[in-house]
């Protein structure tokens, strides 16, 4: 058995210490290694080279062994890095894995006394945690008065106090490896993903957002399958408690789902896919981290209909609210990738701030390219790729290895001198659908998706007109 940790250090130091030290490693094994690829005649980050992947590994072997916060900046930076970070630090960043050893129950205990007061006498909780991630982990507790089971998210300890000081530390681990350079774009990008981490552990804004989100999937009617987002109990909830509704369900992986019909698991499918045109065209409002824990399905194995499964939506700390001016520009370059038009997609993309006006033709073809590739599935039947159709003309998320291949389109547009650094709101986007095809492809479904997203286009375009006339 693992011992569990007992919390944070009490100091920032000694943690400091330990991220500054592999920094310096990591930097001078990079100088050395960098002066053999100029020989050989390579970049001192080529891809082919072997030193600097095993150095990368080492960097976030040496990063996830930190926990907590630093586990949480890591994946943004793989998220959000593409843009400043060489490929193959990247590419190590992304097999940092959110879930840790919980803390033990006395390391959790008086933070959460103190942040229920006289409340927490009204809960008895389970001392195992159920869940556990780099922010926070769940618990079980039972209302005393009533007897009902909720789930406890509870932040860690201290962590609203060390965020800003760990992520200042990441960042001087990169500077002292040499994998990035200090800089204007730079220092944008990082101050953008540190207010998104401050949002991420801001329990009433994720609080007002689950409640908002179940408003509004409750109002949804005729979709594939039913939609639910778990109750909260307000009188729980505190600046580092989220209290909510217990929900049993089974996850996108479980091997009981993959022995579904594929009438179900398309129902299923679909229901995921038709989920995020409502929250583009319809809501403005777009849940960001569509991992595959944030999901739970609720399957209903009395009748076996399609219509009685469930959808479980259960995070909702990573929420963007969408100005007008992205939603417009981000519903345009949608429509033109499902069209494959190539000038209205590169006007939405400049929109979106992703090319710049005076980007070159080729420049602005490389980004439109991935687009386009990214858009594939959403193209009329008769414009999708006959590999990936089965006999009936329909796509198969599963073989299509859709993913793999945008990837390979992606790290071909950021080696690209024209290619430009996207805002922190676009590459929430494409970790939504990057997350939303995979979660469709887990499930091996098959089905065209052209008819569905066209319904939405033409309810968005019809409200579009309808505006204009009543500015006139």
């Amino acid at each position: 058995m693992v011992k569990k940790q007992r919390g944070f250090k009490a100091t920032i130091l000694p943690r400091t210490l330990s991220a500054s030290f592999a920094g310096i490693r990591a930097g001078s094994a990079l100088a050395a290694d960098s002066v053999v690829q100029r020989v050989l005649g390579r970049g001192p980050d080529d891809a082919d080279s072997e030193f600097a992947r095993r150095e990368a590994h080492k960097f976030v072997r040496d990063l996830g062994k930190l926990k907590g916060t630093y586990i949480k900046i890591g994946q943004m930076l793989a998220l959000f890095g593409e843009q400043f970070l060489p490929r193959v630090l990247v590419n190590a960043l992304r097999d940092l894995s959110d879930q840790t050893e919980p803390l033990h129950w006395d390391a959790l205990e008086s933070s959460v006394r103190d942040s229920l007061g006289e409340r927490y006498q009204e809960l008895d909780i389970d001392p195992e945690a159920i869940a556990a991630a780099s922010l926070a982990q769940v618990h079980l507790a039972r209302v005393r008065s009533s007897g009902d089971w909720i789930c406890l998210k509870l932040q860690y300890p201290g962590l609203a106090q060390v965020i800003d000081a760990d992520f200042d530390v990441v960042v001087r681990m990169l500077l002292l490896a040499r994998w990035v350079k200090s800089g204007r774009e730079l220092d944008d990008w990082l101050e953008s993903m540190r207010e998104h981490l401050h949002s991420e552990i801001d329990y009433r804004r994720e609080a007002a957002s689950t409640i908002k989100m179940s408003e509004l999937v409750a109002s949804v009617r005729g979709s594939n399958v039913s939609y639910h987002v778990p109750q909260l109990h307000p009188n729980y909830c505190t600046d580092a408690v989220l209290a909510m509704e217990y929900i049993e369900g089974v996850s996108v992986v479980d091997p009981d789902v993959a022995g579904l019909s594929l009438p179900r698991r398309n129902a299923l499918a679909k229901g995921m896919l038709e989920l995020f045109f409502y929250e583009l065209y319809e809501w403005g409002m777009l849940q960001t981290d569509p991992n595959f824990g944030n999901y739970l399905l609720r399957l209903d194995d009395r009748r076996k209909k399609i219509a009685d499964d469930e959808l479980v939506l259960l995070d909702f700390g990573s929420v963007l609210h969408c100005s007008e001016h992205f939603l417009r520009n981000l519903r345009q370059t949608i429509e033109a990738g499902q069209q494959q038009d190539v000038p209205r997609l590169v006007e939405g993309l400049i929109g979106l701030g992703c090319l710049q006006k005076e980007t070159t033709e080729d420049g602005c073809k490389i980004f439109a390219d991935f687009c386009m590739h990214l858009l594939e599935p959403l193209r009329p039947p008769e414009q999708l790729p006959a590999e990936y159709l089965n006999a009936n003309g329909e796509y198969c998320w599963g073989k299509s290895q859709l993913m793999r291949r945008a990837a390979k389109k992606a790290a071909m547009a950021t080696t690209s001198r024209q290619f430009v650094t996207p805002s922190r709101d676009f590459a929430l986007i494409a970790r939504k659908l990057t997350g939303l095809f995979n979660f469709i492809a887990a499930l091996d479904a098959e089905f065209n998706a052209h008819e569905m997203v066209q319904l939405h286009i033409h309810r968005w375009q019809i409200k579009e007109k309808n505006a204009a006339k009543k500015e006139r």
